[in-house]
């Protein structure tokens, strides 16, 4: 669904749909013994989602100012990314991202870093998963959605560690995505 060769053939929100469902019932077929461990709820875990999604935000509004003045590609490649917004309507993204950024975060953090993070320790864990999340998005062949989805990885990541609990994650990844693809879209010709 990233790669340039496929792109123009498929809907990037449809197959990101059912991307996250396959996610999303893989991970919880996987976590049927450990689900009580890593869905510990606060009421204060929707505080840290939310702040968290705006620090996060405020970060790429940082960073959109950087790269457009350091590197002459990053332009071409973040309208890129917002492209794909033209597959679909802003209320359909805006309702699929509630589904999407939960089912990335319940299989990133709850499977591949929960689980490397037991066998490689708490740090390689944690970096091995955001680097392995970046390179998910590598057949896009766009660096600048790659660097994006490594500081997304390594922030998200690390809530995960400290609170060791999904749900700060669940609801900073879902707000983000609702804040970065429909309401308040981040980007260099803005």
């Amino acid at each position: 669904m990233f790669s340039p060769w496929t792109a123009h053939y498929v809907n990037f929100w449809l197959m990101m749909s059912i991307s996250a469902v396959v996610l999303l019932t893989a991970s919880i077929i996987i976590q049927r013994k450990g689900l009580a461990e890593i869905y510990r709820f606060k009421t204060s875990y929707i505080l840290v989602g939310i702040f968290s999604a705006f620090v996060l935000y405020l970060v790429f509004c940082a960073g959109n100012f950087a790269v457009s003045q350091l590197f002459s590609f990053a332009r071409g490649q973040i309208n890129a990314v917002y492209d794909l917004r033209k597959q679909s309507t802003p209320v359909m993204i805006g309702l699929l991202v509630f589904l999407i950024g939960p089912a990335e975060e319940i299989f990133w953090r709850g499977i591949v870093q929960h689980t490397t993070v037991r066998r490689w320790g708490p740090l390689n864990g944690y970096l091995s998963t955001s680097l392995l999340y970046a390179l998910a998005h590598i057949w896009a062949f766009n660096f600048m959605l790659v660097m994006a989805a490594l500081a997304c990885g390594l922030f998200w990541g690390l809530i995960y560690m400290k609170y060791r609990s999904l749900w700060p994650g669940i609801i900073s990844h879902a707000l983000w995505d609702l804040f970065i693809f429909v309401l308040l879209p981040v980007s260099v010709n803005n």
